[in-house]
C-alpha cells in the first residue's frame, strides 16, 4: 500500500482522517479517507501500488468495464445509458459541431462509439485490457493503453472527455497538467466527477457507493475541480447536473446498508430537491483551454 499524505489540489500536508469506507465491491477491505485541513479536499490516503491497482477493478459489479446485466442495478444502468449518451453529444453540441474527441478512460467504448456516429473524429484511451478486448468486439473500437496519453500530440484534440474517470487516475496533478497541454486553444474538456457535497453522500456517509475506494482515489466537490482546471489553463464555463445518478448511487448504497429499492429511489429524489443547496450527485463540469 501506498500512503498518500500531501493534498492534490493545495500541497498542504495537514490533513485529518474523516471517514473509513470498506471496498464493498472486491476486497472487503478498509480505505481511510483523508481531509485537507487548509482547502478541504478529500482522498483516499491507503492506496494499493499502481502496478496492483487494477485487480480492484476485477469483479462483475464493476459494469463499465464488464459491460455485465448481471442483477438489477446493472439492468437499470445498461437501460438507462443509452439516453445518457445522447445527452453527452448533446451537451458536447452545445458548443462544437465536429472534430477530434478524445476520450480518457473509454470503459467498453459505448460513448466513443456514440461520437463516432455523431460525425466526430475520436481516439479513446483505456487502461484496462479487458475493457479494451469488449471495446473491439462490441463496438468495433481498437482503444489505447493509457500510456498514450503522454504520447499524444500536444494542441491536436477540439475536444476532450473524462465520464467518471478523473477521480480514477494515479498522478492526479501531472495528468491534469498533461490534459491541458493536448486541447487545442479555444478547445473544451468535459469532466464528470461524484460529488461528495451532495445530499445522497452526506446521507449515507461511509456507505456512500461513489467513494468506491479504493478505485476512487479522490472525492470532489465543484470548488476542487475549478481550482484544479484553472491551475493549469482551462477556464471554467459551466456545471451541468447528471440527474439519473442519485438514483444508480443511492441503489448502491441502500445495497452496501441492505436496504431497500424504494428507499434509494426516495433519496435520490431528495438528493435531486436538495441540489440548489448542496449540488447534484455527479456533476459534469465544462472547461474551456485559454
Amino acid at each position: 500500500m501506498v500512503e498518500r499524505k500531501v493534498c492534490a489540489v493545495c500541497g498542504s500536508e495537514n490533513s485529518e482522517q474523516v471517514l473509513s469506507p470498506i471496498d464493498h465491491t472486491v476486497s472487503k477491505q478498509v480505505f481511510p479517507i483523508r481531509s485537507c485541513l487548509d482547502c478541504g479536499f478529500w482522498w483516499t490516503s491507503n492506496i494499493p501500488l499502481e502496478k496492483e491497482i487494477g485487480g480492484y477493478y476485477q469483479s462483475e459489479e464493476y459494469v463499465s468495464h464488464s459491460n455485465s446485466s448481471k442483477g438489477l442495478i446493472n439492468y437499470l444502468y445498461l437501460k438507462v445509458r443509452s439516453f445518457t449518451l445522447k445527452q453527452k453529444m448533446r451537451w458536447i453540441h452545445n458548443r462544437i459541431k465536429k472534430g477530434l474527441l478524445l476520450d480518457i478512460g473509454s470503459g467498453t467504448g459505448h460513448f466513443l462509439k456514440e461520437a463516432k456516429e455523431s460525425g466526430w473524429e475520436v481516439r479513446g484511451l483505456e487502461p484496462d485490457a479487458q475493457a479494451r478486448k469488449i471495446a473491439k468486439s462490441i463496438n468495433g473500437l481498437d482503444l489505447e493503453p493509457i500510456e498514450s496519453l503522454y504520447t499524444s500530440e500536444n494542441g491536436a484534440y477540439d475536444v476532450l472527455t473524462m465520464w467518471h474517470v478523473l477521480e480514477h487516475v494515479y498522478h492526479l496533478e501531472e495528468d491534469v497538467n498533461q490534459l491541458s497541454k493536448l486541447i487545442k486553444p479555444g478547445g473544451f474538456i468535459y469532466i464528470a466527477v461524484p460529488n461528495r457535497n451532495s445530499y445522497d453522500a452526506k446521507y449515507y456517509g461511509a456507505n456512500w457507493a461513489a467513494y468506491d475506494v479504493p478505485r476512487h482515489l479522490y472525492h470532489f466537490r465543484e470548488k476542487d475541480v475549478i481550482t484544479l482546471m484553472e491551475k493549469n489553463e482551462l477556464i471554467h464555463c459551466e456545471t451541468i447536473p447528471m440527474r439519473f445518478d442519485s438514483y444508480y448511487v443511492s441503489m448502491l448504497s441502500e445495497k452496501i446498508k441492505g436496504g431497500s429499492l424504494l428507499k434509494a429511489l426516495w433519496i435520490g429524489l431528495k438528493s435531486n430537491w436538495h441540489a440548489k443547496k448542496f449540488g447534484y450527485s455527479s456533476q459534469v463540469y465544462v472547461f474551456r483551454k485559454i
